[in-house]
């Protein structure tokens, strides 16, 4: 159900200076690399390789996985655990002999006859190194081999008709090459053109596809985050181009959580061999890159190989900045014909870096885009012409009280990108757009505060839809840096027709497929002033702050009556409900972030609760953190809501808040005229899984085709 991020799974090893880093290598094995390392391995016969322990005749079995750091055996009888701490190892294998190599045992089942056995190589030099990945290398090519830490892609089928002509017709605007491949062969197409008036794509390939035969064609093309697989079943060839029907039914083939990118020329890594000094620092160029991962050119004597773990990389941006990382080598690609080979890393900052990492990425990913520093005034007018400030039935003059703070913020905000991501979309008559993102909860990110110049884009804009696509993309790929990240949360309003099809019924939709992925429901954002209490007494009713019980029962009750992927965005479980480590994450950049619980009692019974929260002031125009809900806990709940009201009204006063916002879960009641509660809008709360950020993305795409802009969510 729950949402989730691979950078959760990092390791937390930082090293505090780079001389630390120097003086401990090489590593130690276990820490050089990880245990499920190198390559796996399922040849047979010839094609195997084999393992002897003690002397060269002795085979304990064939090795199913391997690496200059680890062996895995498949032992063909009893294992005899020596009493030594270590023993020689001999590897076997395409007319090779390997060894004594020094290793030890990791795991040994006496017991069990087929249990593996796994084997620590200690000591390998250089040149034994060498021989190994040579082996491996001679096994990928026999396809007897593959990496270890290799992931397969998730693949789902799409059949909606119009869903695939959605797709194919973003894929048409975006350029995106295609793979053709028939009989054995392969050629690259590009997707030019769906023709309306005859409902055909229009391909266009670099050889002449009337030497290809006739149909199917199976094609691959690749989307914004996505690879998609299809069968034409027929199709017309005229020179290099091909005209077919749209497909009855498309393959999707999720390749990468994060999207990856060019990186800026000039960028670079340099590094050590975690097992081998001696190869000196090794220099690479960056070929791309993610916020958790980077592809390098490197060399065949590099010696990388899956699962090396490099402890200190230092990254340089090619803008005269240096960011330190840690890694994980993920892939080794077969040497090219200019002789060097990629090798891709998934990598994380050390934490002195982590804010200007995530910035770099962003700004590489997102080049049309800028944080919102030194842009200030340029948003004000920006909200001022695009209606921002007129939603909900206000005026701009009833946000200049908060200009000064939201000017701060603006600039704080790009300092702190753990918790804040204000997206701007600049041109050269100023912000074109913006969008915004910050994290209020421990495992959720909130989007808020859109706006959008009207009338025409700018001349620079060449593609329509351009800008919404690029803040979009800015922002929601944003937190997918966040190893907590698990949620977006948003209220939007979906008084147009673009809003609501690109929110509320992507949730929707989602909604239906019962995983539990996505929520979205239409909520009333009422206004509650501070200083209207309503001067009733409330006798019978004491209120106070929550004891540790009656938030276990708050925790309950709301997990009983709310979905689960509200329960865990919003900070509602029972360990996480008083939303201690996000205060204090908060509290850490000398920002305002609070939660308090109150309960209505009678006679010592508990039997409603107001969820207090509160933000720091020019995170949102709108106040959007300073909001309070109601949840009954007995069937007597809501005839103490009045009295919760008038208490709540009292706690922000006390925190120097005029106003703050109630948000009705249901249908309201008396209860919100008695106790003085003031209309307001009617958004949708908007919730889906950081799992579907990249799908959302391809959305979100698609649906920008042929437009150019969309309406303001507040």
């Amino acid at each position: 159900m729950e949402g989730g991020n691979p950078l959760s799974d990092r390791r937390t090893v930082e090293f505090d200076s780079r001389d630390a880093f120097i003086n401990v290598i090489p590593l130690p094995p276990a820490e050089a690399a990880l245990d499920d390392s190198g390559y796996s391995l399922h040849g047979r016969g010839a094609n195997a390789i084999t393992c002897s322990l003690g002397t060269l005749d002795a085979t304990l079995g064939e090795v199913t996985r391997l690496s200059p750091t680890v062996v895995w055996v498949m032992p063909r009888g009893p294992v005899t655990h020596t009493e030594g701490p270590t023993l020689p190892v001999f590897l076997k294998g395409r007319g090779l002999t390997i060894g004594p190599l020094v290793g030890a045992f990791i795991r040994a089942d006496a017991e069990t006859a087929s249990a593996p056995v796994g084997l620590q190589l200690v000591g390998v030099t250089v040149e034994q190194g060498r021989q190994i990945l040579s082996l491996l290398a001679d096994a990928l090519k026999n396809g007897v081999a593959e990496p270890a830490a290799s992931v397969l892609p998730v693949q789902d089928t799409i059949e909606q008709a119009e869903r695939i002509r959605s797709i194919l017709v973003a894929i048409c605007a975006s350029g995106n090459n295609g793979v053709l491949r028939r009989k054995g062969r392969s050629v690259r197409m590009v997707l030019e053109r769906f023709n309306t008036a005859t409902s055909q794509l229009e391909w266009r390939s670099e050889e002449p596809v009337t030497e290809w035969g006739e149909a199917p064609f199976d094609v691959d093309v690749i989307g914004y985050n996505s690879a998609y697989r299809m069968r034409l079943d027929g199709g017309s060839g005229d020179g290099e181009r091909l005209y077919t029907q749209l497909p009855t039914r498309i393959s999707r083939i999720r390749h990468r959580w994060h999207r990856r990118v060019p990186a800026p020329a000039g960028a670079n890594v340099r590094f050590h061999h975690p097992l081998w000094r001696e190869l000196g620092e090794l220099q690479r160029d960056v070929v791309d890159l993610s916020f958790s991962g980077l592809c390098l050119r490197c060399k065949p004597e590099d010696l990388m190989f899956p699962g090396l773990l490099p402890p200190h990389i230092e990254l340089q941006t090619g803008e005269g900045q240096t960011l330190t990382l840690r890694g994980e080598i993920r892939y080794v690609t077969s040497p090219r014909a200019d002789g060097y080979m990629l090798c891709g890393l998934s990598v994380q900052p050390y934490s002195v870096d982590e804010a200007r990492w995530v910035r770099f990425v962003s700004q590489t990913t997102s080049p049309a885009t800028r944080t919102s520093e030194n842009m200030e005034d340029g948003l004000w007018d920006l909200f001022t012409r695009s209606g921002f400030f007129s939603l909900a039935g206000k005026t701009s003059e009833e946000f200049e009280e908060q200009r000064l703070a939201f000017r701060s913020m603006a600039k704080r905000g790009a300092e702190i990108p753990q918790l804040f991501c204000q997206a701007v979309w600049p041109s050269e008559r100023g912000p074109e757009a913006t969008l915004s993102f910050m994290k209020p909860y421990r495992h959720a990110w909130m989007g808020h505060q859109v706006a959008k110049r009207p009338g025409k884009p700018p001349p620079s804009v060449q593609e329509p839809g351009q800008i919404m696509r690029d803040l979009y993309v800015r922002t929601f790929e944003h937190p997918q840096s966040d190893p907590d990240f698990r949620w977006v949360v948003a209220y939007v309003e979906a008084l147009n027709p673009w809003i609501a099809k690109a929110h509320v019924r992507y949730a929707e939709r989602q909604m239906e497929t019962g995983q539990g992925l996505a929520f979205t429901r239409k909520v009333h954002m009422l206004d509650v002033y501070t200083h209207e209490q309503t001067g009733r007494a409330h006798e019978g009713i004491q209120i106070g702050l929550a004891t540790a019980q009656e938030l276990t029962l708050l925790a309950d009750t709301i997990a009983r009556t709310r979905p689960a992927c509200y329960v865990d965005a919003l900070d509602f479980t029972r360990e996480r409900i008083d939303m201690r480590p996000v205060q204090a994450r908060w509290k850490q950049f000398n920002l305002e972030r609070e939660r308090e619980i109150l309960v209505a009692r009678r006679n010592g019974v508990p039997v409603a609760a107001t969820v207090l929260e509160l933000g720091q002031r020019g995170t949102n125009l709108y106040c959007l953190l300073d909001m309070a809900r109601l949840f009954p806990l007995t069937e007597e709940g809501p005839s103490t809501y009045v009295a919760l009201v008038d208490a709540a009204r009292r706690w922000y006063a006390a925190r120097r808040r005029t106003s703050f916002h109630f948000l009705c879960e249901d249908e309201g009641g008396d209860y919100v005229q008695e106790a003085g509660i003031h209309g307001g809008p009617d958004p949708y709360m908007w919730i889906i899984s950081s799992k579907l950020i990249p799908d959302f993305l391809e959305h979100i795409s698609e649906l920008t085709i042929g437009r150019r802009g969309a309406h303001n969510p507040r």
